[in-house]
């Protein structure tokens, strides 16, 4: 089997400072992606994302660089420190384009950590259905006087 991994690209009509924002703060982590988020934007930071009342999901933030890399480690146990194999480690990176960004996301780890190819999958569809979410908040907040 192949590295596994997932891997998108979006054009946001908003300067990297802003999508930046977005992307790494829990006021705005909350309105696009997890009902909760519990973080602070720093390297080495550990927080929290919470789907439903059920599901708190640590997370450690690898790599905070504004404007233009944002990167955290996720699902492994709480209480674990997040690695390379019992994580997943997810990356924003943020390019200048034109007044704009192009947001290129990536989640890896799949196959170094032996998650399941249902968990892969849940994660495709999640992500899926979350960061199409960004463009129309941020078209919001930069409309917004």
């Amino acid at each position: 089997m192949g590295q596994r991994s997932i891997d998108r690209e979006i054009k946001i009509d908003a300067a990297p400072e802003v999508v930046y924002e977005v992307i790494s703060t829990p006021e705005h982590l909350r309105e696009w992606w997890p009902d909760d988020a519990e973080l602070e934007p720093t390297a080495g930071a550990t927080g929290t994302v919470s789907f439903g009342e059920a599901k708190v999901v640590p997370l450690t933030v690898v790599e905070a660089d504004p404007p233009r890399r944002f990167s955290f480690r996720w699902t492994h146990d709480e209480g674990d420190v997040a690695t390379a194999a019992n994580s997943l480690l997810v990356t924003f990176d943020l390019i200048p384009s034109g007044a704009g960004t192009v947001l290129r996301f990536s989640e890896i780890g799949f196959d170094e950590s032996a998650r399941s190819d249902e968990e892969y999958r849940d994660h495709v569809t999640g992500w899926d259905y979350f960061l199409p979410r960004l463009v129309p908040y941020v078209d919001r907040l930069v409309s917004t006087p």
